[in-house]
């Protein structure tokens, strides 16, 4: 009886702890399906959000209810950033940042210069410096340059280490300098940027052959040196028409739009061939161009003659087989025609007649030989005159080289000292010739290496005996004496080999880089001109035709150009500053759809690379040259080369 009532009285305590452990359960698996729950759409939703934004570099895990962002940000902005956008969704204080960031990747060394500025007041240089190198040295260095005048030193510097070939670079532009009393030198581990004014235009060929022969290898070099235009004075210009043809014995201008409009008249006049006109200051008058052009139409209407300029003054001689007619009717109308400033002297030559016997002819002769030697013979008035010709003979052409055997006549004509002293002094500019004075004129012959010296003799004699003189001038330049074809500059070097490869093609066996037999030649043409231009830059370029696969030709285009630079190599020519380049089919100047067009597309071609086609494209402004001369290769500002886009075809 008593064990019923204890287990009845047990059973309700029993019923009410598996009541609680139940209900325990039950809580503790609704929390957890809750908690996943939230878990769950958290992780959805901040990951949404992030890949909205573009942190697809953000991984999202959750904790409970915290909520773990990690992954590697590609900047601290871009870490913060995704922060913000998670705080959106959920609370800040649920966010766990695991995240890292790129390393920040290492300063980049700063870009060392130097600009060196040289007058007369001085040298002044600005730039950045590494902190190893002795500025102290370069500061001496541009002080014994400087003289007298002051050195600014405004150079800063930076710890970084010393780049390669800064050193070299900067020997070089301080050796530059010391060429250059007037210059802007620029100066970096690669390149060297010089900007100057020369005294004349052969000095200005000669710096640039000179520079671009001692510039370290490697190193870019950028010319732009400027020569002054000469001052010209008198203003001459004498174009005549004879038996030998149209020509100019002087052609001045003051710029390329009146030497162009004054060439032009002279080819509608005859005249053929390359003509040079020199351009120069000291035009007297606007209207020059004008009045020359005008001039030289006349002369050709009249057919022979010749019309000399000096300043404002004309002298139009018209040849003997001119009719009078036709004499007065040109005259006529280029006398009323003429700016109002300019002076014409016209003369129709007398038909010729025959010499009084006057004891012989009235006559000067003298002749410079190419050793030198000068000698003198003919008429002299008197014994002053005879002293004042061979005083100046002899200070002109040296006492040890003059031989004088001249005779006395009382009965020159008036001003015959003058007249042979100018004679002398206008022989005095060629190599060798000679050069007669008679009464009705001058006639003077002779071989030079100055492209200028027509000019010259032309304006001696107008300039001192006045532009009605009549004189003849068969002057001819000769190659072998010019003393600037020794220094060759970049872009005729280029030239030439174009030309040579132009005339005869390096041919390869087909679909090989091996030499035809019949390349030899034009390698050995090559070969003995580049020991000339070795100091040049230059990029071989080996070209195909369409036919093949795009990538066998590129690879076929590369191999011919590296087997030219061993070709030449094997001929004694330094190829150090020779750059083999493969194009392919990629410029093609021919139509691949003919076999004719592919023979022409399959070629090799010299382009001038760094300073050197820099030093041409800076001179590109001193003339005009033939169209395709000299390829030059574009330089971007980071020096990287850029390659030519396709020629159209033509």
């Amino acid at each position: 009886m008593t064990r019923f009532t204890s287990l009845a009285i047990a059973s309700p305590n029993v019923l009410a702890t598996a009541a609680f452990t139940l209900a325990g359960a039950l809580s503790i698996l609704t929390a957890s399906w809750t908690a996943s729950v939230i878990e769950r759409r958290s992780a959805e939703g901040v990951g949404a959000a992030l890949a909205t934004a573009g942190h697809n570099w953000a991984d999202v895990a959750t904790d409970g209810l915290r909520v773990i962002l990690s992954g590697t940000a590609p900047t601290e902005a871009a870490r913060f950033r995704a922060l913000s956008v998670a705080g959106t969704i959920v609370d800040a204080d649920r966010l766990t940042d695991a995240m890292d960031v790129t390393l920040a990747a290492a300063l980049k060394a700063p870009d060392f210069t130097i600009e060196i500025l040289r007058n007369g007041d001085g040298i002044s240089l600005i730039g950045l410096v590494p902190e190893a190198e002795d500025r102290d040295a370069i500061v001496t260095d541009l002080g014994e340059l400087a003289g007298a005048g002051a050195v600014t030193d405004m150079l800063e510097t930076a710890d970084h280490p010393v780049p390669d070939g800064w050193d070299e670079a900067v020997k070089f532009g301080i050796s530059t300098l010391a060429k250059l009393p007037r210059a802007k030198v620029s100066i970096s581990a690669t390149r060297v940027s010089v900007t100057a004014i020369s005294d004349s235009a052969s000095e200005k060929a000669r710096l640039e052959s000179e520079l671009a022969r001692k510039a370290p290898r490697g190193l870019k070099l950028a010319l732009d040196i400027s020569a002054p235009r000469p001052v010209i004075t008198p203003y001459t210009l004498r174009f005549l028409i004879d038996d030998a043809g149209a020509r100019f014995d002087a052609c001045s201008a003051d710029n390329e739009r009146a030497r162009d409009r004054i060439l032009s008249a002279a080819t509608e006049a005859g005249a053929t061939g390359k003509i040079a006109c020199t351009i120069g200051l000291g035009v007297p008058t606007p209207a020059w161009t004008e009045a020359v052009t005008m001039g030289i139409s006349a002369l050709r209407d009249l057919g022979a003659g010749s019309i000399t300029y000096s300043d404002a003054d004309i002298s139009l001689i018209a040849a003997e087989t001119v009719s009078a007619d036709a004499f007065d009717r040109v005259v006529g109308e280029l006398e009323s025609n003429l700016p109002e400033v300019f002076s014409l002297h016209a003369v129709l030559t007398p038909k010729p007649a025959a010499e009084a016997d006057t004891g012989g002819a009235k006559e000067f002769s003298a002749v410079l030989s190419p050793e030198g030697r000068l000698e003198m013979r003919g008429r002299l008035g008197d014994e002053r005159s005879r002293d004042a010709v061979e005083s100046f003979a002899n200070a002109r052409f040296g006492s040890g080289d003059v031989h004088a055997a001249t005779r006395l006549d009382p009965d020159v004509p008036a001003g015959w000292p003058l007249r042979v002293l100018t004679a002398l002094e206008a022989l005095g500019e060629l190599d060798s010739g000679s050069v007669t004075v008679r009464p009705e004129i001058i006639r003077l012959s002779g071989v030079t290496g100055s492209t200028s010296a027509s000019d010259t003799v032309a304006r001696i004699l107008s300039g001192k005996l006045g532009e009605t003189q009549q004189y003849d001038l068969e002057i001819r330049y000769d190659e072998a004496l010019d003393p600037l074809l020794g220094l060759p500059t970049a872009e005729e070097c280029v030239t030439e080999i174009n030309a040579m490869l132009a005339a005869r093609k390096i041919n390869f066996e087909p679909g090989s880089a091996q030499f035809a037999p019949d390349a030899a030649k034009t390698l050995d043409q090559i070969a003995e001109r580049m020991k000339d231009c070795a100091d040049f830059p230059m990029e071989i370029g080996g070209h195909t035709d369409s036919q093949g696969r795009e990538e066998m030709n590129l690879e076929l285009s590369q191999d011919r150009a590296q087997a030219v630079v061993a070709a030449l190599q094997s001929r004694r020519v330094l190829t150090g500053n020779l750059t083999a380049v493969g194009f392919g089919e990629t410029v093609p100047i021919g139509d691949n759809g003919t076999e004719a067009g592919r023979e022409t597309n399959r070629r090799i071609e010299f382009r001038l690379i760094g300073a050197a086609a820099d030093t041409a494209v800076a001179g590109a402004g001193e003339g005009t040259a033939e169209e395709g001369a000299v390829t030059v290769a574009v330089q971007t500002p980071d020096d990287k080369t850029v390659r030519p886009k396709p020629r159209p075809e033509q």
